[in-house]
């Protein structure tokens, strides 16, 4: 399917709560910071929900089951049930379900949530090569998961069982920094084996597929705060998105994002959901926003005027998106993002 390139920001007259149907949102970094929700998330989702708005929580976290993340977002004060909750767990089980017989023996190289999204598909959870494996799942199992689970994906992998990943995230956020994530661990197996596993989670089309599978959404709109997860997925998904400032992305990712990862809509955080978002027009070999007016010069990204910061983050992407074209970026904006402050 051919796209046409996202060369600005778009705008939008209504607010994003009311143009789109359900908000397809992204946990940590978006939602959540560790044990602390993020600023402004708690009474946004309220309003949005209050206003008619589906709100799904969607998470490459094969750990965790859906229940155990409803009830951490309703101890931090946002009411969830299990059935708002959608994991890459769920999205492999249902990959794996659709490829083998049903009530086939799985090995489990993970976290309880695995073990219940294959049940919920009618499939057993083994924890052996010995166990006659049909398919091997591999998946966030936490710090602490034995060295010898490796070795048991690895004993069936050569054996010719198939083998399944429910995300490649290398890292993972913690309370104490950047942890190794699914991603390190499925690089440790297939570096043993040689082999390729069949990923289901975000940015891939089953994890989307699964999302909208379990929401029935019409119009989505994918909120995150990652280029390479969340904007992507999107992007892969054919749907609008709605980056947020709160995670992991600056200014400077931004300007730099290749077509992939540009999202529809930018904004500060999750009350960006409950506005309108600025049109950024063309004028005079620039690009304005509000009260600002960026141009891509020979060697960098300007910026003149003044206003709201956002704002003249907007116009800087359509001038470094426009002189990208469909690739990346080159021209410094560390002046330009500078004098707006980001």
């Amino acid at each position: 399917m051919s796209r046409s390139v996202r060369t600005r920001p778009g705008g939008s007259g209504r607010a994003l709560s009311e143009a789109y149907d359900t908000a397809l949102l992204d946990l940590d970094g978006v939602v959540y910071a560790g044990g602390h929700a993020i600023r402004y998330a708690v009474e946004s989702l309220a309003a949005a929900r209050a206003g008619g708005m589906r709100l799904a929580y969607v998470t490459n976290n094969a750990l965790r089951t859906p229940e155990a993340v409803a009830a951490h977002l309703t101890a931090l004060g946002i009411p969830s049930a299990a059935e708002d909750v959608i994991t890459s767990a769920q999205a492999v089980a249902r990959l794996i379900s659709e490829q083998v017989p049903a009530a086939s023996r799985v090995l489990v190289i993970g976290g309880e949530g695995l073990r219940v999204a294959l049940r919920e598909r009618g499939l057993v959870p083994v924890e052996s090569a010995d166990d006659e494996p049909v398919a091997v799942v591999q998946g966030y199992g936490g710090p602490d998961l034995p060295w010898g689970r490796f070795a048991e994906a690895c004993y069936a992998i050569a054996r010719g069982v198939p083998w399944f990943a429910s995300n490649t995230d290398l890292t993972i956020p913690s309370a104490r920094g950047i942890a190794p994530g699914n991603g390190a661990a499925v690089e440790v197996v297939r570096i043993a084996t040689g082999a390729e596993p069949q990923v289901a989670g975000k940015p891939l089309p089953p994890m989307h597929r699964e999302t909208i599978l379990r929401t029935g959404a019409e119009r989505p709109l994918v909120v995150g705060d990652r280029l390479d997860t969340d904007i992507e997925g999107a992007f892969n998904g054919d749907v609008d998105s709605l980056l947020v400032l709160t995670g992991v992305t600056d200014g400077a990712q931004l300007l730099r994002a290749a077509p992939r990862f540009r999202p529809t809509y930018v904004d500060a955080d999750l009350r960006g959901m409950l506005t309108g978002q600025p049109d950024v027009v063309a004028v005079d070999g620039g690009f304005r926003c509000g009260g600002w007016t960026a141009v891509a010069g020979p060697e960098r990204l300007e910026v003149e005027g003044d206003g709201g910061a956002l704002d003249g983050l907007r116009a800087l992407c359509a001038a470094a998106w426009t002189a990208a074209g469909d690739g990346v970026c080159e021209l410094d904006g560390g002046k330009a993002l500078a004098r707006l402050g980001l």
